[in-house]
């Protein structure tokens, strides 16, 4: 076994295994630390004895019995390891670990995350931090805000956990939906961060995507809500364009630019199903209108024929449902396709004239390409510069590079 093959375990595993961790131990940090060391062993012994028929559940049972020789040898914890051994029955043997329990502690740990004793803000930031494994950084990049204050709410989110002695387990019908919507997001932002990483060296993240639709899938099966639905519908709705969003050295290729043959039709049906299901319930939100949207895109056999009165209505719906400056600039991008490059522009105009999306480089990227359209290379070569001083993302920085050569290349044409 190679280096990469754990790897690849570790991106795909080591959620899971925090999560039966977290319930075996009662504690985040403890379960944390056993988790590392357990991936630390399976480093050394795995490429010389090979790795186990269920690495998982390999990876958990020696987190556990690294967790309980921790403690043992610390005696003033002596009232965890009680706890500890409470958990597993008072047994220091494997305990039982099926798939299917292993996916039901995933769920488990959402909805501790996502307990309405927590603040809402921490809420989120706890689940994508514990559940998606997102550094602070990726976190605050998702919330626009600073790191130092997403990793405050994690640890006063913790403690609140342990203090109140919040259960672990998915509540009860009754319960489950005034948890639903920020277990939602939290899924959504973890798609959109395996869509289109905020930064790095790659476009996407198919461990964070693929984890997303995991549990999408999940909650679908556990509560067949319209807007769980929906969720589902507009994630996999755009994973099925994920091979045709980047040539083969990892270069970005905007949506009129793909080869709409790379798209995946099993998921194309998938979504629209699932979008015209969640629409029947009449209990649909800003999720299915998204679907929605996507569908509008996907089931068009190219940019020119896309119904591009029907997303525009679409956006006008969702800015009533969950108006936001992002769904505003979705909004203006459909209005420059729809009714010209100058509607859209005044529309993105606005909303940086009010300050909102200054930090954003997807607004000031809008501008720019609105103003190269328009022939206007001064202002669409600064709107450029202003998205590359703000893009983390390498390929998105290196599009943004080629868009200044084609506004040097309008200057030639002047």
């Amino acid at each position: 076994m190679d280096a990469q093959s754990l790897e690849t375990i570790y991106q795909q595993e080591s959620r899971r295994v925090l999560a039966t961790l977290i319930r075996l131990l009662g504690d985040f940090e403890l379960a944390e630390e056993a988790m590392h060391e357990a991936f630390a062993v399976a480093v050394e012994r795995w490429p010389r004895d090979g790795m186990p028929s269920n690495p998982t559940a390999w990876l958990v049972s020696t987190g556990r019995f690294k967790a309980i020789d921790s403690l043992r040898r610390r005696s003033r914890f002596e009232n965890n390891l009680d706890d500890v051994m409470a958990r597993s029955h008072g047994s220091v043997e494997q305990p039982e670990l099926s798939d299917e329990i292993l996916e039901d502690d995933l769920l488990r740990l959402i909805f501790v995350c996502c307990h309405p004793a927590l603040p809402a803000d921490a809420r989120t930031a706890l689940t994508l931090r514990e559940v998606c494994g997102l550094t602070t950084e990726e976190i605050a990049s998702a919330y626009l805000s600073a790191p130092t204050a997403i990793a405050q709410r994690i640890v006063r989110a913790k403690t609140k956990i342990r203090t109140a002695k919040i259960p672990y387990v998915v509540p009860g019908a009754q319960e489950i939906p005034e948890r639903l919507e920020t277990v939602l997001r939290v899924v959504y932002l973890l798609y959109n961060e395996g869509y289109s990483a905020s930064s790095g060296e790659t476009i996407t993240r198919t461990d964070l995507s693929g984890e997303a639709i995991r549990l999408g899938r999940l909650l679908l099966n556990l509560l067949p809500d319209g807007e769980v639905m929906g969720l589902l519908a507009l994630m996999v709705l755009h994973e099925s364009r994920r091979k045709a969003r980047s040539t083969p050295t990892g270069d970005l290729i905007r949506l009129q630019d793909q080869d709409r043959g790379l798209w995946d039709g099993d998921l194309i049906a998938e979504g629209a199903e699932l979008v015209e299901r969640a629409l029947r319930t009449r209990s649909f939100g800003s999720y299915t209108i998204q679907a929605a949207i996507a569908a509008v895109h996907v089931q068009a056999a190219d940019t020119a024929s896309t119904n591009w009165d029907e997303i525009v209505g679409l956006y006008d719906v969702l800015m009533r449902l969950d108006p936001s400056p992002i769904v505003e600039l979705n909004r203006a991008a459909a209005l420059a396709m729809r009714d010209g490059y100058d509607v859209g522009l005044a529309v993105v105009d606005n909303i940086l004239q009010r300050g909102e999306l200054s930090d954003y480089h997807l607004a000031h990227a809008a501008r720019g390409e609105f103003c190269l359209q328009l022939g206007r290379a001064d202002e669409a070569e600064r709107s450029f510069e202003t998205a590359l001083s703000l893009a983390k993302q390498e390929p998105e920085r290196r599009f943004l590079r080629k868009q200044l050569d084609a506004v040097g290349a309008l200057r030639r044409f002047e």
